[in-house]
C-alpha cells in the first residue's frame, strides 16, 4: 500500500477505537469519525485526524473502514444521502467490517460498484481484548486484487486474515462462526445451572468436562475470566448476540435452511434482555439462567 495512502475510519466503539489505535502506531494515515467525541479525541493524541463529517472524511480517503453496530447504520453511513458512496472517490476501497445482515453487504457492494469503487467485507472475530492487542482475527470477502490491497491494514491490526472468497462470504463465513460461538453460551448455561440444581462441585465438574469431548472454547477459555469470577462487563454484551442470532435466524430463513436451536436460542437472549441482562457480557446467560431457576450463581473461588 502506498505510503501516501489515507485511511478513514468510521467507528470507534469498543473494538473500533484499538482497531484504529493501532493502525495510527503502525505508521498509517488517518481520518476519523464518530459520534463520541471523546473517543475521536483518543485517536487524534496518536497523530489520526478528527474529520469534520462522513462527506469530508469520504472526500479525503482512498480507503474507508467501518466498524459500526448494526445493519440500519452501516446502510445509512455507506449509501445514505451523507454518506461515503456519495461523496467519494472513484476508485476508493470501502471495507465493512462490522457485522450485518449479508442482504445489505451484497447490497452495498453492487451500489459501491456503481459509483467505481470497490467493496470488502471484513467482519472480526475474536474478543475486545484481543483488539486492544492487535490480535484480531478477519473472515475477509473481496475479489483477489482488492483483497491485496487492504491486506496490510488487516495486518496491522490483527494477526490471522482468512479470505473466504467473494464479496459476502466474510459476512456469511461470520455468521456461521458465530452461530457455533453464540450457542454455546446457552449450552453452556444449561450445563452449569444443571450441575448447581444436582449440587455438583462446580470445580469437579469443570474439571470432568475439560477432559471430555464436551470441552468448548468458550466455557474453558473465556467463561473462567468472565463470569464465573464474576466479571460480566461486557467484551461481547447479550444486546449484540441477540442481534447476531436475529441474523442467522432471518438469513437461514432466506436460504430455507431450517435452525429450531438457533431461533429457540434468540428466544432464550430476548429472554435475558427482557430481564435487563442487554448490557452484560454474553457468557451471563448462565446468570439469566440461573435467576429464572432460582439457583446460586456459579462462581469460581
Amino acid at each position: 500500500m502506498p505510503p501516501t495512502t489515507t485511511i478513514g475510519f468510521i467507528g470507534l466503539g469498543r473494538m473500533g477505537r484499538p482497531m484504529a489505535s493501532n493502525l495510527c502506531r503502525k505508521g498509517f494515515s488517518l481520518i476519523v469519525h464518530d459520534i463520541n467525541r471523546d473517543a475521536v479525541r483518543a485517536v487524534e493524541e496518536l497523530g489520526a485526524r478528527a474529520a469534520t463529517s462522513l462527506s469530508d472524511l469520504a472526500r479525503g480517503s482512498d480507503v474507508v473502514l467501518t466498524m459500526l453496530p448494526n445493519s440500519r447504520i452501516v446502510d445509512e453511513v455507506i449509501a445514505g444521502p451523507g454518506g461515503v458512496l456519495a461523496h467519494g472517490r472513484a476508485g476508493s476501497t470501502i471495507v465493512d467490517m462490522s457485522t450485518i445482515d449479508p442482504l445489505v453487504t451484497d447490497s452495498l457492494a453492487a451500489a459501491a460498484a456503481e459509483r467505481g469503487c470497490a467493496f470488502v467485507d471484513a467482519p472480526v472475530g475474536r474478543l475486545a481484548s484481543h483488539a486492544d492487542r492487535g490480535e484480531c482475527l478477519f473472515m475477509v470477502g473481496a475479489a483477489a486484487e482488492s483483497f491485496e490491497r487492504v491486506k496490510p491494514l488487516l495486518e496491522a491490526m490483527g494477526t490471522t486474515i482468512h479470505h473466504c472468497g467473494g464479496v459476502g462470504s466474510g459476512m456469511r463465513t461470520k455468521l456461521v462462526n458465530n452461530y457455533l460461538a453464540i450457542i454455546s453460551c446457552q449450552l453452556n448455561a444449561e450445563a452449569l445451572a444443571l450441575s448447581q440444581r444436582f449440587g455438583l462441585s462446580l470445580e469437579k465438574t469443570l474439571e470432568v468436562i475439560y477432559g471430555t469431548t464436551a470441552t468448548n472454547g468458550q466455557l474453558k477459555i473465556a467463561w473462567p475470566t468472565k463470569v464465573l469470577k464474576g466479571d460480566t462487563e461486557p467484551g461481547f454484551t447479550i444486546d449484540l448476540a441477540h442481534k447476531d442470532l436475529t441474523l442467522i435466524v432471518e438469513s437461514a430463513n432466506v436460504a430455507k435452511v431450517p435452525m429450531p436451536i438457533a431461533a429457540a436460542a434468540r428466544e432464550a437472549f430476548s429472554t435475558a434482555r427482557g430481564r435487563g441482562y442487554g448490557a452484560q457480557d454474553f457468557s451471563a446467560m448462565v446468570d439469566v439462567l440461573c435467576d429464572l431457576a432460582g439457583i446460586d450463581k456459579p462462581r469460581l473461588d
